[in-house]
């Protein structure tokens, strides 16, 4: 049995990690368990062509985030660990201080207690030393701190190239094999990438 992925996507900038990470983990076979922010949705609408249909569409299990009854709320429903994507200040704040208002915060707060892998890709910027204390916070209680900070060895050419490369490294963290990019493998005698 494939355990489930649950996948969070809260409402900053960069709703399209969640999006392509939904439609990466169904071609790839592997269950995703979804749960929307409030805020998701309207940057969706904002950010990219996709509906709320189309997002709840490429996903085996969707939750209301006001579901504290849901699956995902319990440490006895197993999963393969937790991505939020992208993580708001907000998200990771509630994450950070256990405070378990929603079902993306019971969810990540149960991944953090039952030692499970809990990926943040948070976005801001600039940060500012609250922001930082947050994460330093969230990963001294077992988060994963994962901005989609842009790489470039493998010669990205297009702005999916960047955001595969993103949830590629993301989807390391909980163990789920891809080839959404090209890894580093040293150099050549040269000095070249190879």
């Amino acid at each position: 049995m494939t355990l489930p992925l649950i996948v969070a996507i809260t409402g900053a900038t960069g709703v399209i990690y969640g999006v392509e990470l939904l439609r990466v983990l169904k071609d790839l076979g592997q269950p995703a368990h979804l749960i929307l922010s409030e805020a998701a949705g309207a940057n969706l609408a904002i950010e990219t062509e996709y509906t709320l249909d189309d997002v709840r569409g490429l996903a085996a299990v969707v939750y209301r985030n006001n579901d504290i009854g849901a699956a995902v709320a319990s440490g006895s429903f197993r999963t393969r660990g937790m991505i939020v994507a992208p993580c708001t200040v907000k998200t990771l704040s509630a994450i950070a201080n256990s405070f378990t208002y929603n079902l993306v915060a019971r969810a990540a707060d149960v991944q953090l207690k039952e030692g499970r892998k809990l990926v943040l890709m948070v976005r801001e910027t600039p940060l500012h030393k609250g922001h930082l204390d947050l994460m330093a916070r969230a990963a001294d209680c077992g988060a994963v701190i994962l901005p989609p900070m842009p790489a470039f060895y493998h010669r990205p050419e297009t702005i999916m190239d960047l955001v595969h490369q993103s949830i590629g490294k993301a989807l390391d963290q909980v163990g789920v094999e891809h080839e959404l990019f090209r890894r580093w493998s040293g150099r050549d005698e040269s000095g070249v990438a190879r």
